[in-house]
């Protein structure tokens, strides 16, 4: 499939621009994510809901919602979920308050015209949203005020940052920083210039790390994203990390980064170069960063996102210390089996032989490397773990790598009582059957993937 080109934008106009576009937008970090210790696989019972709002390649006017247990197959929720009575909405951030309701605030207008203002919405359940007011930012002769971004900082304050162009020189952006002055988010603080990402830059998100301000952000004038500190939110900025440094590529922006359960780091980014939204994955504290891969699904149609991560309830629950088979949610004969140490689904019926119903019969354990996910063993005490991508059954080395190998987080399977089994340590890829042989893999949007890949815990054969 050709992807589709990205829709005209801003990025458009300062690609062909003769003069150097400049400093962009900041983001900041949702609750609870805030260092690795709060990183742990949704207790049993739980779930993970990833949330985004992006507008459309499309059409600027309206936004969708989609939601992800897993940061990567992101479904549809809602289609033009809110379209703000007047003018337009681009670079949508969300926020869920501590008063229970979810917050967007947006760019109103697109990227040729005058805009001074910025947007905010609100809804209960990310799905139905009502417009609260158009706030104009008091800059003195402010031209363009884009991509406003949440940040909620460890002491618990709320802030928007966004960039902000005189007219004097309309395509130089400064980030700013406003501090909302009441919980009712209606009252801001005067905008505070950023200091330290430096002039053509956009686009920059920013997380928090113990006392360490993160920043994500787009050199205009070489297209890549890169990366600096800072000890206070208004900055300054060391910016240490530059061209290619993480293997992402150029043409890329809209970062936005959250923590995975395996403690992990993913940055989405917004690829208009070829049409695509990526992502990529960093276990070393932002040093080094797994190949990008293209989100499935949304790729082509969604734009300029950022990430909510919460835990909500409803998730699935296997009972610990107990033996299960497991059944295919779509091939209701099959089971899982180990054949010649390897993970297969055969038929399973109640003729087999006793040896095939107790190589059909596993034991569910809390997971190796996280107590909250799971493991499995089979009856010699062996560990299923995926080697090559292959779902296999090794004896337990002891080590940090098998442990993760070994371990799978529980997500909610596509038909009622199923179970997906998403890898610990390749977020993203499942325990899916393919030829009737179990494989970690990557999905692929579809709904084939996801029955392939959701399976049934039932009484156990043996």
């Amino acid at each position: 499939m050709t992807p589709r080109p990205p829709a005209p934008s801003r990025r458009a106009l300062l690609r062909a621009m003769a003069v150097l576009p400049a400093t962009a937008l900041v983001l900041g970090e949702a609750p609870g994510l805030l260092g690795t210790a709060l990183a742990a696989a949704p207790a049993a019972g739980s779930a993970t809901r990833y949330t985004i709002v992006p507008f459309l390649n499309s059409d600027d006017a309206t936004v969708n919602v989609y939601q992800s247990d897993d940061a990567t197959d992101f479904r549809l929720v809602q289609s033009s979920a809110y379209t703000p009575p007047a003018n337009r909405i681009r670079d949508a951030s969300i926020l869920k308050h501590t008063n229970g309701y979810y917050y967007i605030a947006y760019t109103t207008h697109t990227w040729q015209d005058v805009s001074t203002t910025i947007g905010f919405a609100r809804s209960s359940d990310r799905v139905n949203w009502t417009f609260l007011y158009d706030y104009t930012l008091p800059i003195a002769d402010l031209s363009r005020a884009w991509a406003p971004e949440w940040f909620v900082d460890s002491d618990g304050s709320v802030n928007v940052l966004v960039s902000c162009s005189v007219t004097s020189d309309e395509w130089i952006f400064t980030p700013y920083l406003l501090k909302a002055a009441n919980s009712a988010l209606t009252a801001w603080s005067a905008p505070v210039a950023l200091s330290g990402i430096g002039a053509n830059h956009i686009d920059t998100f920013i997380v928090k790390t113990g006392s360490t301000y993160h920043a994500f952000t787009k050199n205009e004038t070489t297209k890549y994203i890169e990366y600096g500190t800072a000890s206070s939110l208004a900055g300054p900025y060391t910016i240490t990390r530059t061209g290619d440094w993480a293997g992402w590529g150029s043409y890329r922006e809209g970062p936005s980064v959250i923590q995975l359960d395996n403690g992990a780091w993913r940055i989405f980014f917004d690829g208009y170069g070829d049409g695509n939204y990526y992502w990529s994955d960093s276990y070393d504290s932002f040093a080094t960063w797994s190949a990008p891969k293209a989100l499935p699904g949304i790729s082509g149609t969604a734009r300029h996102f950022t990430v909510i991560k919460e835990t909500v309830t409803g998730g699935p629950a296997l009972t610990k210390n107990a033996t299960r088979s497991f059944r295919s949610a779509n091939y209701t004969t099959r089971y899982w089996q180990e054949q010649s140490a390897l993970l297969n689904l055969p038929v399973v019926t109640g003729s087999s032989t006793t040896a095939e119903k107790q190589a059909s019969t596993f034991t569910v354990v809390a997971g190796l490397a996280d107590a909250n996910a799971y493991s499995f063993r089979d009856a010699a005490g062996n560990y299923l773990r995926h080697y090559s991508f292959r779902g296999r059954f090794d004896a337990n080395d002891g080590t940090a790598s098998f442990a993760r190998d070994a371990t799978f987080i529980a997500r909610t399977g596509s038909a009622s009582g199923s179970v997906r089994f998403e890898s610990y340590n390749y977020p993203g890829y499942y325990l899916r059957h393919y030829n009737y042989q179990l494989r970690v893999e990557q999905p692929d949007g579809t709904d084939l993937f996801r029955q392939d890949s959701s399976f049934v815990a039932a009484t156990p054969w043996a």
